[in-house]
C-alpha cells in the first residue's frame, strides 16, 4: 500500500510538472501561456517594494513583490484582468483602476502593499475615463485625473477624510502629468488649443491657480506637442523633466518651473528620446528608439556626458534606475521571448513554470514609397524559400510601431508556415515628427499607400505568393484592414480585422471622448463638419467592392472601436451575401485572459486555412 501511494504521487508529480512545461502543447500556444513579468515599479522612499504584472494564472493581474523578503502575492483577481496599478511613493499603498468589463470606465481603489481588503481609493469622485493620477508623500495625497463625455477633462486633489477638489476642467482632453516631490507643484497636460495629438504644458498649485505654462502649439512652432516626464525625486527640487519635438523628432529638455530656465540637452542620437530621472536626480537614464530598435544611455547633468549603458540588440520596452546605480529593464528581440534585466547582472524577475520557446529574427526591409523610405520587418519560416503565403501584419496606434521585439501572434503565423511583414507606414513613431505627422485628413489612405509599396516589393523579390496575402492587424491595424480590402480589393486574399473601426462616423459618436477629439485632430473637424473626408476614410464607404473573405473580432464593451459601428459593416457583408464570420467576445479593445487570447488566434489561423488551403 505504501509503494503504490509513493508510486502515485511521483505520477502526479510528473503529470504536474508534464503540464507546467506544456508538453503536448504546440509552441504558438506556449508563447501565450508561459508567464511573463513587466518591469516592476518600485516605490522611491521604499525601494525595495515592487509592483508587476504577470499573466501566472492565466490572467493579466498585479503582483505585490517584498525584494527584501522575496515574497510576492496577487494584489487583483477579476475576470477581465488588471494591469493599470501605481505603487504609492512610501510603499504603503498599491492603486488599481477598476473598470467595468474591460469598458476602461471605472473607479480607482486602493489596497495595503502587505495585502488586505480593497477600498475605494477617491470617495466622492464618479466613475470615468483615466486622465492620469499622481500619488504624494504624505500617503493621504493624490491628483486623479477624470474623463466624460458630458464634462471632458477634470481634474481633482483628493485628500483622505476630505471631499475632492476640482482644480481644472476643460472640454478638451488633458491629463495629470505628475506631482513634486514636496506635493506643491502639479504638472499637467492639456489640448485647450484643440490639437489632441500635440499637449501643452501647465503647472498648477494645489489650489488650481496657474504657476506657468509652456506651449509649443503657439506661433511658428505650432503643433510641435510637449509631454510631462517627471519632476526631479529631490526635496525642494523644482525641475521638470519634459519631451519636446522642437527639432523633428522626441527629446528631453529640463524646465525649471521656479526659475523659467530651460537645459536643452541637444543629444546626438537620430531618434526619438526619452528619459527619466536617477533617484538622486544627478543624472538622466535616456531611452533611444530608433529604427525599429533601442539603445539606453546615462546623461550626467553636471558634465553635460552620455554613456551608453550596455543592453543586447533588440528592444528595451522600459527602464528604471534603482537607488545604488544600477539600470533594470525589460528586453526582448524578435527571437528572444521578454526578460527583465539588471545591468548589475543576470534576470532580475524570472517567473516560474513553463518558459516560452524562441522564434525566428526579423529582417530589415526598406522600400521606397510615395512619402519616403518605409521600414518594415520581415518574419519567415527558418530554411523556405519563397513565394510564400505572407502575412501583412498591421500595427495599431497610428502612433506606434513595429520593432524588434518579441510577439507571440506574428511568430504563431510563422510556425503555421507564413511569413509575416510588419510595415511601420507614415504615421508610426520613431522615424520623425514628419513622418508620424504625415497621416492628417487622407487618414488611412495615405498608411495604405506605403503598405502597397511593401507588398509589391514582397511580391518582385520573390518572397510572397501574390495568390495568397492576408491582411490583418488590430484596433488601427484592423481599421487598416478593412480599409485595404475595400479601397485595394485585387490586392488580398483574405482579411483578418481584430477590433477595427468600420464606420468611421458611427465609431466617432459612439467612442470616448479623447479619440473623438484625436480624430478632429487627424480629419479636421467633426463629420458633421468635413463630412467628404470621413466618407473617404471610412471602410463602410467601400464595404461593398471587398472581395476576400473577412475575418472580424470585436469586444463587446470596446469603448475605443464601439460594437455599433462594426455591425453596421457587418449588415452590409451580410446584405449581398459577402463572405464573412464574426467573432464577437466579452472584453473590451482586447483581453487580458491568456485563454481568450489563445482562442482568438486559433480562430484566426482556422479562417486562413479554410480559405487558403493551408
Amino acid at each position: 500500500m505504501t509503494e503504490s501511494n509513493g508510486s502515485d504521487a511521483l505520477d502526479r508529480r510528473n503529470q504536474t510538472e508534464r503540464v507546467e512545461q506544456g508538453e503536448g502543447t504546440p509552441d504558438w500556444e506556449k508563447r501565450f501561456r508561459a508567464p511573463r513579468v513587466s518591469l516592476p515599479e518600485w516605490a522611491e522612499d521604499a525601494p525595495d517594494r515592487s509592483l508587476f504584472v504577470s499573466n501566472a494564472t492565466g490572467t493579466y493581474e498585479l503582483y505585490a513583490w517584498d525584494r527584501s523578503t522575496g515574497e510576492q502575492r496577487q494584489v487583483t483577481n477579476r475576470p477581465n484582468g488588471t494591469t493599470d496599478g501605481v505603487l504609492s511613493p512610501d510603499g504603503e499603498w498599491i492603486w488599481w483602476f477598476d473598470d467595468k468589463d474591460g469598458d476602461e470606465f471605472g473607479v480607482w481603489r486602493r489596497q495595503r502593499f502587505p495585502g488586505g481588503e480593497d477600498e475605494l481609493a477617491a470617495p466622492g469622485l464618479d466613475p470615468s475615463y483615466p486622465a492620469g493620477l499622481a500619488l504624494g508623500r504624505d500617503d493621504r495625497t493624490a491628483v486623479v485625473g477624470r474623463s466624460t463625455d458630458e464634462d471632458g477633462t477634470t481634474i481633482h486633489l483628493v485628500r483622505t477624510g476630505e471631499e475632492p477638489v476640482e482644480i481644472y476642467r476643460h472640454r478638451e482632453s488633458a491629463g495629470v502629468g505628475d506631482l513634486s516631490h514636496d506635493g506643491t507643484l502639479i504638472a499637467i497636460e492639456h489640448t485647450e488649443h484643440g490639437d489632441a495629438m500635440h499637449s501643452a504644458l501647465r503647472v498648477l498649485r494645489p489650489d488650481g491657480t496657474t504657476v506657468t505654462e509652456l506651449d509649443d502649439t503657439e506661433g511658428g512652432t505650432r503643433e510641435l506637442g510637449l509631454e510631462v516626464l517627471g519632476f526631479a525625486p529631490v526635496a525642494g527640487d523644482t525641475r521638470l523633466l519634459i519631451g519636446h519635438q522642437r527639432r523633428g523628432r522626441w527629446e528631453p529638455l529640463v524646465w525649471d518651473v521656479a526659475t523659467d530656465e530651460r537645459t536643452d540637452l541637444a543629444l546626438d542620437l537620430p531618434g526619438d528620446v526619452s528619459a527619466v530621472w536617477y533617484p538622486d536626480g544627478s543624472g538622466l537614464l535616456i531611452a533611444h528608439s530608433f529604427e525599429a530598435r533601442s539603445q539606453l544611455f546615462r546623461y550626467d547633468l553636471s558634465v553635460r556626458e552620455l554613456v551608453e549603458v550596455p543592453t543586447p540588440p533588440g528592444t528595451v520596452s522600459g527602464a528604471t534606475a534603482r537607488p545604488d546605480g544600477s539600470v533594470e529593464y525589460l528586453w526582448s528581440s524578435a527571437a528572444e521571448p521578454p526578460s527583465v534585466r539588471s545591468t548589475a547582472g543576470g534576470v532580475v524577475l524570472d517567473p516560474p513554470g513553463m518558459k516560452s520557446p524562441g522564434s525566428v529574427p526579423v529582417e530589415d526591409v526598406w522600400v521606397e514609397g510615395p512619402g519616403g523610405r518605409i521600414h518594415a520587418l520581415v518574419q519567415k519560416p527558418r530554411g523556405t524559400t519563397g513565394p510564400l503565403p505572407t502575412v501583412f501584419d498591421l500595427h495599431g496606434g497610428p502612433t506606434w510601431h513595429d520593432s524588434d521585439s518579441f510577439a507571440a501572434g506574428p511568430a504563431a503565423w510563422v510556425d503555421h508556415g507564413y511569413a509575416v511583414v510588419r510595415v511601420n507606414y507614415r504615421g508610426s513613431t520613431g522615424y520623425g515628427r514628419a513622418w508620424t505627422d504625415a497621416l492628417k485628413h487622407r487618414v488611412g489612405l495615405i498608411e495604405l499607400e506605403d503598405i502597397a509599396a511593401v507588398r509589391d516589393w514582397a511580391i518582385t523579390s520573390g518572397l510572397a505568393d501574390p495568390g495568397r496575402l492576408i491582411l490583418t492587424g488590430g484596433s488601427w491595424g484592423g481599421y487598416l484592414t478593412l480599409l485595404g480590402l475595400g479601397t485595394q480589393p485585387d490586392a488580398w486574399a483574405l482579411g483578418i480585422a481584430v477590433v477595427p473601426v468600420a464606420d468611421y462616423v458611427t465609431a466617432y459618436h459612439d467612442e470616448m471622448e479623447a479619440l473623438k477629439a484625436m480624430d478632429r485632430t487627424l480629419l479636421g473637424g467633426t463629420p458633421e463638419e468635413v463630412p467628404e473626408r470621413f466618407e473617404a476614410s471610412s471602410p463602410l464607404t467601400y464595404v461593398d467592392r471587398v472581395k476576400a473573405p473577412v475575418y472580424i473580432s470585436a469586444g463587446v464593451n470596446d469603448p475605443r472601436c464601439p460594437i455599433r459601428q462594426i455591425e453596421n459593416y457587418v449588415k452590409r457583408l451580410e446584405a449581398r451575401g459577402a463572405v464573412h464570420e464574426v467573432y464577437r467576445y466579452d472584453a473590451g479593445h482586447g483581453s487580458l485572459v491568456v485563454d481568450e487570447r489563445i482562442k482568438q488566434v486559433r480562430l484566426e489561423l482556422e479562417f486562413a486555412e479554410r480559405h487558403l488551403g493551408m
